[in-house]
């Protein structure tokens, strides 16, 4: 082995919740950071490389994920490793260790250093692992991203526009800390909600963030300001996961639930269950469960799902085989519905009762919509996307309800005429049109196309305000911040 070789990397990607855990090793000893909470993937890394675990480390206390390390370094009898300055339920349990900035630790030929990076919490810091003193890698959580940072308001609206100034000060602190040569390695950005905008990319250095990265590029002031007012919503399911992870998260079982019969799902969607088809929109469509939703699977199931849902609303699964079931219990446990109440497999005609009709729902494209519209004005059009992508251009004479707001707003909906519904792509309206179906609109039509493709279809497209939010309001500075924490957290305790 090359004494200055640099640690070794594994990358563990979760796409549906746009996460990064890893694995960092020296060829015999490892060091995980960041796991997701399904860390069987975590083990089969380890033996297929034959290593032995000796720390699991946090960047942070997420807020967009339930975490596997308290799991992981209990049943392979590894140093938990997690920042200090944070309440945790475990801290005084015997392999769980509290770091802050300046510490270090060894991982067998690996040097480990902690830094400070507050910002996306205040708590929050990142690890930098080299061998024998050359550049290395640097794992950066929420910090530090490809081209961007992680969000700054996930804790508190009041400590929002500080973090967002730590944010800035961090970055700069790495690259001012470190070999412009290391890597940096984010959790967040490939699609979490945890990062300000969405990145790509599977690998940077110190030296290229600092000519790209708006954080190392701007002055204080006015990458604070972009940063501030490119924020939207997030996901209502965060309100649960820090408290989750500060308590330390429980083991998961992946068996697959109670089988459910034709006669268990009407009963489960008649008292107010969710019953989740996980099919495509294409197929459910043509024929479902009545009272039953559609979240495809291969779609950003977890993160619309969860954010949706009534927090504590038995879930029940359907899918074509026990595999997609599996999958997506899977991506359920992650954010903490730990067990589906039970699951179908097969097609509608094996999950209805006899006698019963498999309910339809019509899809149009943006064309059919122009059309159909202009034969009935009295028509409704609802946008349901969010609100940067509704001031960005939509439809108009459509009504802005994103699609979390949904169950809220359902009183604002006429049920006498047509409801056309229209997202960015289909996915998201799909999953509205069947809640509505389910609270019995009995006209819904989805809009089943590309947003881009409606100007072509030759309807206008205009760019406004929402109706609560000024031209040049911030987000973070508003009453909206108000609905990101008290009301997400409202709704998301609310059951049917």
């Amino acid at each position: 082995m090359v004494a200055t070789a640099a640690p070794h990397v594994i990358a563990i990607e979760t796409p549906g919740l746009g996460d990064r855990g890893y694995v960092v090793h020296d060829g015999v000893h490892a060091l995980v950071i960041d796991p997701q909470r399904d860390t069987d993937r975590v083990e089969r890394v380890l033996v297929e490389h034959g290593l032995q675990l000796t720390h699991v480390a946090e960047t942070h206390v997420h807020n967009d994920y339930v975490n596997g390390g308290y799991q992981l370094a209990r049943k392979l009898n590894a140093q938990y490793i997690v920042p200090g300055d944070v309440d945790l339920a475990y801290l005084g349990e015997a392999n769980v260790a509290a770091v802050a900035d300046g510490d270090t630790f060894v991982v067998g030929d690996l040097g480990v250093q902690v830094l400070h990076t507050p910002g996306h919490t205040p708590h929050h810091v990142s690890y930098a692992v080299s061998r024998d003193g050359a550049p290395g890698a640097v794992f950066t959580g929420g910090s530090l991203l490809y081209g961007t940072v992680g969000r700054p308001d996930l804790v508190s609206p009041d400590l929002t526009v500080k973090q967002a100034h730590d944010q800035w000060h961090s970055a700069h602190r790495l690259v001012e800390a470190l070999d412009g040569d290391t890597g940096i390695f984010p959790t967040h950005g490939f699609g979490s909600f945890c990062s300000s905008i969405q990145t790509e990319g599977r690998q940077t250095s110190l030296g290229e963030e600092r000519s790209i990265n708006p954080a190392l590029t701007e002055p204080e002031d006015a990458f604070v300001g972009k940063l501030l007012s490119g924020l939207d919503v997030f996901p209502a399911y965060y309100a649960h996961m820090g408290p989750a992870n500060a308590a330390g998260p429980s083991e998961i079982d992946l068996s697959l639930p109670a089988l459910a019969d034709p006669a268990e799902l009407r009963r489960r969607i008649a008292v107010g269950e969710w019953v989740v088809d996980l099919r495509s929109r294409e197929v459910f469509t043509a024929g479902h469960v009545p009272g039953a939703l559609n979240f495809d699977l291969d779609g950003a199931f977890i993160n619309y799902l969860g954010w949706m849902i009534p927090w504590s609303a038995p879930v029940t699964l359907l899918g074509a085989t026990t595999e997609q079931v599996a999958a997506a219990q899977r991506e359920l446990v992650r954010i903490g519905i730990d067990r589906p109440a039970a699951h179908a497999v097969g097609g509608v005609d094996a999950w209805i009762e006899q006698g019963q009709s498999p309910s339809t729902i019509r899809r149009v494209t943006f064309a059919d919509l122009r059309k159909e519209w202009a034969s009935n004005p009295a028509a409704v059009v609802i946008d349901t996307r969010q609100i940067r992508e509704w001031e960005g251009g939509h439809v108009d004479g459509a009504v802005f309800i994103a699609f979390y707001d949904v169950l809220d707003r359902m009183s604002e909906i006429p049920r006498d005429r047509p409801v056309f519904v229209y997202c960015g792509s289909g996915y998201r309206a799909s999953a509205v049109s069947s809640l509505l179906q389910r609270h019995g609109f009995d006209n819904v039509i989805h809009v089943d196309d590309s947003f881009g493709n409606a100007a072509a279809a030759g309807l206008p497209i205009v760019a406004e305000t929402t109706p609560d939010r000024e031209p040049g309001w911030t987000w973070i500075a508003s009453r909206a911040c108000a609905r990101s924490y008290e009301e997400q957290t409202d709704r998301a305790d609310h059951t049917p």
